[in-house]
Formats: C-alpha cells, structure tokens, sequence
C-alpha cells in the first residue's frame, strides 16, 4: 500500500496537476471536427504526440490520463508513450471503464460499465506502465434527479473498481460527476454533489478501500451552465469548499477537480479562489481535458508546421493552473499566452 501512498501523493505534488488525454473515440471525433480533420489513428497519435513532448510541461505536469488505444502507441522516436512519460517524471495513468450506459428503470440517469474482466485489464494495464487508474460516474439534476437509485448504484461500481484497483498496485481515482447541464441553482448543485459524495465513501469504507491510495475527481459546485443568474467565483469557491468539507474525508491525499463545461480560464479563476483559501485538509489540484487542451488544439490544427504553436499554448494553460496550485493565478498572466510576455 505504500508504493500505493506515494503515487497517490505525487500526482497532487505542490504546483501540479493532471492532464485527461482519455478521450473515447466519439470524443476525441468531436474535438478533431471543431478544426476540421479527420479521426484517424495516426491523427491522434500525432496529437498526443504534440501534448506529451511539450518541453518543460512536466513543471506542471504530474500525470497524465491514457485512453486504451494510447498507452499502446508509441512516439514519432519509437518510443512507447508511458515510457516517454516515465522519463519526464509524469506518472502515465488509464482510463478503465466502458461508459455510461442507461440505468434499467431510471428514465435519465446512467449506470457506468467495465467491471466484467477488469482484474485482468488492470494487470495488463499496469504492465503497459499504469500506474494510476479512473472510473468516472455521471449525475444528472433535475426532476428528482439524481435517485438513490442511481447515487447508490455508481457509489458501488466505483468502489468495487477502487478495490480492485488497489489490489492491483493502481491508484484509483474515483470520479463521481454531477453534471452542470440546466438551469439549477448553486444550491441545487451542492445538495445533488452532496448526496452523490455521501454514498461514495460509504461504499469505499464498506468495501475496504484504503483512502489514503486514492484520489478523487469531483465537479465543482456551479449554477448550471443554462441558469438565467450563475454564481460568480467567490460563491464558487465557497459553496464547493462547504460541501467537500462536510463529505470528503481528510484522509484523500488530493482532490483534482475536472473542468466540465467551464471555460478555459473559469476553470483556472474557480481552483485559484479555492486555493486561495487555504490551506485544505487535502491538496486542491485539477484533472482537467478540453480545459488544458482547447488553445493547443486550435492552435495546431492538424498541421505539422503547427506543433511549436501547439506546444507553446498546452504550457502556458499548464502554468496558469499550476499558479492556481498556490493561490497565485491573476487574469493578467494570460498575456503571456503562447509565449508573449
């Protein structure tokens, strides 16, 4: 379990945080039609080739999230890309479920799949390099929503991937996300996140997991992104603050928040007013996707002459949220985005 402690710890190391490059395919189709290319394999191993040579982004960097097909590809040099990764002290992790599908009798909610066969995955998995997994859960609000039903039932699927997890020497990141889709209150969002991180740690103490080898990877507390009046970063800061005090025990070494649907840039200012309210009984870090990703993918294009520009725009998304690590992010640093100081 040590070893299990360590790796937990190093990916929420002071001034670091987490790259999600665990885009399913239908994701990962979405983000290449949005600059107009096409899907295709060699595609998207030149895309994460550009993200994880980026130099220096291990500053920033602590871990990234592999998608199946990626931690079995390799480097323009040839190089597998876990061992590219290892090399520039980043922690190669993977994504092991399959998906939301629909929860039976639950008209809206989702049950996540991939149990079936995962201690064997999981042994291949942390022979590719892995060493730290994530299962994520999805929420919706509204209309009732999300049942004790669907809390409950996720709440045991990703504590019964959490053990396995562990048995396995992978750190398990739990991913329980409630949605922000709609028009509820921040209230309304802190009651359902609540709820949701109740049943999660019940279900881990249950079935054995030892808290201080995991992370989790929560929402944070927002208005839902189609509310006519949304809270402003401070109410943020607190309403989120106050719920994970009252559910997450102190034992989690870190908390490493996803972005959701938020901006680049309100994804940095909310973890910064966290962080600035410190310290925590737990490391206040970010697993963020689209977030980290967005300008480089844009400013790349498809185009091999764009790899520099590409690079340049992923570090300086990496330093903004690393700054908002500390407490020390302030808008004006997004001037020296892509290397302009």
């Amino acid at each position: 379990m040590h070893e299990l402690y360590e790796v937990a710890r190093a990916l929420v190391a002071e001034g670091k945080g987490i790259l999600a490059a665990d885009e399913s395919d239908s994701t990962i189709k979405k983000r290449f039609d949005s600059i107009g290319i096409e899907s295709t394999e060699e595609h998207r191993r030149a895309y994460r080739d550009l993200l994880f040579t980026t130099p220096d982004a291990e500053e920033f960097i602590s871990g990234v999230i592999l998608f199946d097909e990626t931690i079995r590809q390799r480097a323009l040099d040839g190089t597998p890309f876990p061992e590219l990764l290892d090399s520039k002290g980043i922690i190669p992790g993977i994504k092991v479920d399959t998906g939301a599908k629909p929860l039976p009798l639950a008209d809206g909610e989702t049950i996540t799949e991939g149990l079936d066969g995962l201690r064997g995955r999981l042994e291949e998995y942390r022979g590719l390099g892995a060493r730290f997994g994530k299962w994520r859960a999805t929420y919706s609000i509204g209309e009732g929503r999300p049942s004790e039903y669907c809390a409950w039932t996720n709440a045991h699927a990703l504590a019964r991937y959490a053990a396995l997890c562990q048995e396995a020497g992978i750190v398990p990141i739990v991913e329980p996300e409630v949605l922000q889709d709609g028009t509820h209150t921040i209230e309304e969002s802190k009651k359902a996140t609540g709820r949701v991180l109740q049943a999660v740690y019940t279900e881990l103490h249950d079935q054995r997991v030892d808290l201080r080898g995991t992370l989790l990877k929560p929402n944070m507390v927002l208005s839902g992104y189609g509310a006519s009046s949304r809270a402003g970063v401070d109410a943020v800061a607190e309403e989120t603050l106050d719920c994970f005090y009252r559910h997450v025990p102190a034992a989690v070494p870190g908390i490493v928040f996803l972005s959701g649907g938020q901006s680049d840039e309100d994804a940095t200012a909310h973890l910064n007013a966290m962080n600035a309210r410190g310290p925590h009984p737990w490391q206040l870090s970010f697993s963020y996707g689209r977030a980290l990703q967005a300008p480089a993918l844009k400013a790349w294009g498809g185009r091999a002459e764009n790899v520099e520009a590409g690079q340049r725009a992923y570090y300086h998304r990496a330093k903004m949220n690393g700054a908002a690590r500390t407490g020390a992010y302030a808008p004006e640093m997004e001037r020296e985005a892509a290397g302009v100081a």
